[in-house]
């Protein structure tokens, strides 16, 4: 007799339990490999389930499972930048930018993959979910900087900076993860505060904002 296949093992769980193990199955992959080089087989095979049964949660297919996947990531993402707003600035948004970059370690490939684009697996959503990530970001600034309104100005340095930090983070994934990442991450903190000086010489809400932390770092 041919031997048959071996058949994954089957474990029962209820419609969200399953559902978050396939989306976790999905994201250990797009972690380390492009989008487009992950199959709906890889992802029933580390899930340990049958390909009809990732059909039968993601009738859509592997589009379908990427967004979800992408949701999942993209919310991860923005409670990196849930921290309290107590305490001077800086050790604030070094705690923010460790969990950040501690993500993008982990997630290395499909995290270029994702700021990157040009996958062929990305979508109008796609690019939204990454999208309402950075706005989020910027939102929690303004609050660490205890700024309701921002002016254009101070909005265009925060999203600068935020646009610097995923520049870096790429670029310290293609270099190989150099330097270390707490040295990446207290530059970054340092970038931050030395752009916010630069805007305040021409922004009088700017300079508002840069005296307010340099009294709390007082205290």
């Amino acid at each position: 007799m041919t031997p048959q296949a071996a058949t994954p093992a089957y474990r029962r769980l209820s419609v969200e339990q399953r559902r978050s193990q396939l989306l976790e199955s999905a994201l250990s992959l797009f972690a380390h490999r492009a989008p487009e080089d992950v199959s709906l087989d890889d992802v029933a095979e580390a899930a340990g389930v049958s390909r009809p049964l990732v059909y039968r949660y993601f009738p859509g297919g592997k589009q379908q499972l990427y967004e979800a996947a992408l949701k999942s990531a993209a919310e991860a993402l923005r409670l990196c930048f849930d921290e309290p707003r107590q305490g001077p600035l800086e050790p604030r948004l070094a705690r923010a930018l460790d969990r950040y970059l501690a993500f993008v370690d982990e997630h290395d490939t499909g995290f270029s993959a994702l700021l990157q684009g040009g996958s062929v697996v990305e979508t109008s959503r796609t690019t939204a979910i990454v999208d309402e990530v950075r706005r989020t970001a910027a939102e929690h600034l303004f609050s660490h900087l205890g700024v309701a309104e921002p002016g254009p100005r101070l909005r265009m340095t925060v999203r600068m900076w935020i646009a610097a930090v995923e520049a870096s983070s790429l670029i310290w994934l293609d270099e190989g993860k150099r330097p270390p990442r707490d040295e990446l991450r207290d530059w970054l903190v340092e970038q931050f505060t030395a752009v916010l000086v630069v805007t305040a010489g021409r922004d009088p809400q700017t300079a508002a904002v840069v005296a307010a932390i340099s009294g709390d770092d007082r205290h």
